[in-house]
Parts: structure tokens; sequence; C-alpha cells
């Protein structure tokens, strides 16, 4: 037995003092509505109708009863209306985890949007290359790039990010351009260790160990080696919405184009739930479509 079901009946029933037309209301047959307030007397144990051939009315108890079946159904119809205006309002707080370099350089504009598009919502963004964990941490979206690991998470691809092989002007000049692979040998290679080697020289078609390229730095942030590869340090490896502006004002020349590793992603990271928050999943689409297929920084 519902009891929910059983208290609208009873109620209705009540307001219009008829089976018949309370049946109408709730578009149910008389004989169900009869049931359903039967079943709730005998779960009661206590009359809550007088019935007539002509006339129902409510006994004392059905009185107080009635009185409080109406606040609980209008507590339930309240809750679920500002639940209801809570998704469609978009309000409440919104933690967001992102990629350093990502998120210093392209998450600023959009979340300044973002948040003007939803004044009552506030963001929280917590820019870490550490891959956390969003259901212990308390986080509602994790933005992340590359390659993703298969778990119980859902993830939803944002815009495709492309990588290419930079070196500096200056290092080319005093060092040669290598035209394919095999004249890497003896070059000063500047290394993101979060990434996969095999991963990166995949279309080299040649073990990476084989290349014969001298790791000179380690590191896991993408924006020291770019400036490090400014400066002359190295061939460096990253994705293009890092190297783009120093590429752009001619601090980076691309090198073996065509070897380049496969392009990656960027994706929405959330936990799996039946039920999305509105603020999760308008931030979702407010990225897929601030940055699009084509993101503005391989313009």
């Amino acid at each position: 037995m519902d009891k929910l079901e059983t208290m609208k009946a009873f109620v209705t029933v009540a307001q219009e003092s008829a089976f018949s037309r309370a049946a109408d209301k709730l578009n149910l047959s008389p004989q169900l509505v009869s049931k359903y307030v039967s079943q709730l007397e005998d779960k009661l144990q206590i009359r809550l109708l007088n019935r007539t051939t002509r006339k129902v009315s409510l006994t004392e108890a059905g009185i107080e009863y009635y009185q409080r079946c109406q606040q609980v159904l209008t507590d339930i119809e309240e809750m679920e209306g500002s639940l209801t205006d809570l998704h469609k309002n978009i309000s409440g707080l919104l933690t967001i985890s992102a990629p350093m370099s990502f998120g210093t350089k392209h998450l600023p504009k959009l979340l300044a949007e973002f948040q003007q598009a939803h004044p009552q919502l506030k963001v929280e963004l917590k820019l870490t290359d550490r891959k956390v964990n969003i259901v212990e941490e308390g986080i509602d979206v994790a933005l992340r790039a590359g390659k993703l690991e298969s778990s119980s998470l859902i993830a939803k691809k944002i815009t495709p990010i492309n990588l290419a092989i930079y070196a500096s002007p200056d290092y080319l000049k005093k060092h040669g351009t290598p035209n394919n692979p095999a004249q890497l040998k003896g070059h000063s290679y500047l290394k993101y260790n979060n990434s996969e080697s095999n991963m990166l020289f995949s279309r080299f078609n040649i073990d990476h160990k084989k290349l014969g390229l001298s790791e000179k730095i380690v590191t896991n942030n993408g924006d020291f080696l770019v400036n490090a590869a400014v400066y002359g340090g190295g061939i460096t490896i990253q994705p293009t919405f890092i190297a783009g502006e120093a590429f752009a004002e001619g601090k980076l020349k691309q090198i073996l184009v065509g070897y380049e590793p496969p392009p990656l992603a960027l994706y929405a990271v959330y936990a799996n739930k039946k039920f999305l928050a509105g603020k999760v999943r308008s931030f979702i689409d407010f990225a897929s479509q601030f940055y699009g297929d084509v993101p503005y920084w391989d313009k």
C-alpha cells in the first residue's frame, strides 16, 4: 500500500465530500478510491469518514487526520517545487577540479561568463594535476585532459586536445632541426613525467628508448617545460593549449609535423548518478559550447 496515494485519496474525498467526485479529480475509479480510504482506516484502526448514500463527512478523528495529511502533502509539494527550482535556477555551490595549466590559462573567462549567467551560483575551483577522487573529496565535476582509465565515473568529451612537438628557433639553429624520428638522437628532451612515453611517440613506430633522446629536464608541469623550451632547453611535446601562445609569438617552432601524437581530449568527469544536478549539467553544456569541436587556441 502506497501511503501517500492513500493519503491523497482520503484528502480529496474529504474535500469533495464524495467518492465519485474525488475519483474524477484523481483520474481513478470510485472503487479504487474507496479501497484506498478503507485500507487507510484499516491501517490506522479508526474510522475517518462517515458514509451515507448521499454524502461523505469527516469523523472527529478524520478531521484531525485530514489536517495532518494536508500539511504533509503540502510540505512534500513545496519540497519538490524547491528542488525543481534549484535544478532550473542553478544556485548553490559548484565545486570543480581541473588541471593546473589548463585551469590557469583557459578557465578564467569561461567561469566568469558562466557565473555571470547564473549569479546565484558560487563556483569553487581546485587546480591540481593530481587525479582527485571526486566522490571522497566532494567534487561535483572534474575536468581531465588525456586518456581516461575505465571506472564507474561518467565522462563527457568537452573538446579535443591536440599535441605538437616544439623547440625554440635558437635551439634549432644551434642543434639542427630534426626532420624525422631518427634525427632526434642526441637532442635534449624536456619531458612531462605524467605522460606515457610510448603514447607520446606512438606515431614514430619505434620504441622511444631507441630514439636516443637525452632527458635533460623532467617535471609534472607543462607550463614550465614550454618556458624551458623557449629558453633553448630542448625539445618538448606539449598540448597546443599550453604552447599555442609561445608558438603564435614565434618563441617556439613546431617540428616533426605529422609525427605528433594522436589527439587526446578534455573530459568532464562526474559521479554516476541517476539524476544529475542542474548546476553540473549546465556547466558541462556551457563548457562544451564555449570550447567547441575546434577550440579557440587551435584556430
